[in-house]
């Protein structure tokens, strides 16, 4: 098997060219970057003659196309993936190629499932979606929905405070993360709500009953996972991706940001730019555990023993044990690894949650990349509702 691994120099994909490293049954692995000698420097520190660099631009299809057609699986961690995720998996399926990535914008997301016919054809598997948010999240609420016999809500939330850009990166210009940010912060955003796709403004106030916590207040934020549920489960009525963080200091810079972009005064590239220095600079104070939503959390409403109940999965161990970079780059790994042990027997362009992994095998293997005895662990809480 021949791994290409997309931006496997950059903040996250180093942790996912670290993860792939270790993985059995791999014949080849490229790292691929815009920056070269990013990409050659990263894959001699292994010291494993499998491993090589090589410098890619991904906007050359031909050139794509050419190191694509040498390899067996696509990780694309290359972004903004609004610009470039379809593209790149179109290439990928063209050249036979499976693929997994981390796209954590809906708009391409919902462009590739309509290359869902060709993957099938092909026999090949696109997991979109294989991060921290999407990815991570997809399968704590995928947990939750097990628990219950009829789903009706499903959220996917996180808490914003922790969104820091690793130092170590072989990215320069805008940050891709921070211009996803901005992108999905701005204009309207495609949610699910009373069984219809609907476009909303981002930021929003949505009520959160999580089990024995209580009610919280989050914001909805533009994500896929709002919109792959109820691809992929029809019968759910609501599907939202919601944030939470402090909102004096989070929501306040994020709606006077976007109002500076929306009346021009700044650029989405400049305003990346501001949010990734306020993101790098920020101190967190620390979190009220009993008095908070958990930092990552799967949660589903709907009837369990015909008892309209409500369940949520979080991460024991998540917040000390995954930076922001692991927490995106690992998942991707974990995929690649169930794949090549056949634990993922699905053909199709597919999220996490519809690909076949199960969910407690996934944080097994998550834990398994984390090292030194580290280990984090599915938390599942319920309650019914009065």
């Amino acid at each position: 098997m021949k791994v290409l691994v997309l931006g496997g120099s950059g903040g996250m994909g180093r942790f996912t060219s670290s993860a792939v490293s270790s993985i059995g049954g791999i014949d080849s692995i490229t790292i691929a970057d815009i920056n070269e000698t990013a990409a050659s420097d990263y894959a001699r520190s292994f010291n494993d003659d499998r491993i090589t660099g090589i410098g890619l631009n991904v906007l050359d299809k031909d050139y794509l196309r050419k190191v694509t057609a040498l390899n067996d699986v696509v990780l694309n961690l290359t972004g903004p993936f609004f610009k470039l995720a379809y593209p790149i998996l179109e290439i990928a399926l063209e050249q036979n190629c499976h693929y997994l990535d981390i796209c954590d914008d809906w708009e391409p997301t919902e462009k590739m499932f309509s290359l869902n016919k060709l993957a099938e054809e092909k026999n090949k598997i696109a997991i979109l979606g294989l991060g921290a948010s999407p990815g991570i999240t997809n399968m704590l609420a995928l947990k939750a929905m097990n628990e219950l016999d009829k789903v009706s809500n499903v959220y996917t939330g996180w808490d914003v405070s922790g969104a820091k850009p690793e130092e170590e990166s072989s990215q320069t210009g805008a940050n891709a993360a921070m211009e996803h940010g901005i992108e999905q912060m701005i204009g309207q955003v495609k949610v699910y709500m009373n069984k219809k796709f609907k476009m909303v403004r981002p930021l929003t106030r949505v009520n959160v009953q999580y089990p024995q916590l209580g009610k919280f207040k989050a914001r909805i934020f533009g994500h896929p996972e709002a919109i792959t549920f109820p691809h992929h489960y029809p019968d759910i009525s609501t599907s939202l991706n919601l944030m939470h963080g402090n909102e004096l200091v989070n929501v306040f810079v994020f709606k006077m940001i976007r109002f500076f972009i929306e009346i021009k005064v700044l650029s989405k590239s400049q305003a990346a730019y501001i949010l990734e220095q306020l993101e790098r600079n920020k101190v967190n104070k620390p979190k009220d555990i009993l008095n908070s939503l958990p930092e990552v959390y799967g949660l589903a409403q709907g009837l369990k023993n015909e008892t309209e109940t409500i369940v949520a999965v979080t991460l024991d161990g998540f917040e000390e044990n995954m930076s922001m970079g692991a927490a995106t780059g690992f998942p991707l790994a974990c995929g690649l690894k169930m794949l090549l042990e056949k634990k993922i027997t699905k053909f199709g362009v597919l999220a996490p949650e519809a690909c076949g992994l199960d969910p407690d095998n996934f944080f097994d293997e998550l834990s398994g990349f984390l090292g030194d005895g580290a280990q984090i662990k599915t938390i599942v809480t319920q309650e019914t509702v009065n």
